[in-house]
């Protein structure tokens, strides 16, 4: 008969952790550049949460960072990530 070790599982459960934790580092990482291609005024408006119209409406009033090529708005993640912080209100306790 077999006596309960609790090393066994300790060091099965580790093993675990060592394999997830090697998968995760050795994940491919997203380029920067790729991840902060800009982006358009419909995608901006879907990753804001907001419609079309608001998006150009922010523009127009100077609330969003944006580049212009031509007629064409873009945006910038990073940037409307930037504008999201600085909207965000700390909630008091």
């Amino acid at each position: 008969m077999d006596r309960y070790n609790p090393f066994t599982e300790i060091f099965e459960r580790l093993a675990s952790i060592e394999q997830s934790i090697a998968g995760i580092t050795s994940a491919p990482r997203e380029d920067t550049a790729v991840s902060d291609r800009p982006l358009t005024v419909q995608e901006a408006a879907a990753f804001l949460n907001l419609t079309v119209p608001t998006i150009y409406s922010k523009v127009n009033r100077g609330e969003l960072p944006y580049m212009k090529d031509s007629k064409r708005v873009y945006f910038l993640r990073s940037d409307l990530i930037s504008y999201l912080k600085s909207k965000s209100h700390a909630v008091e306790a």
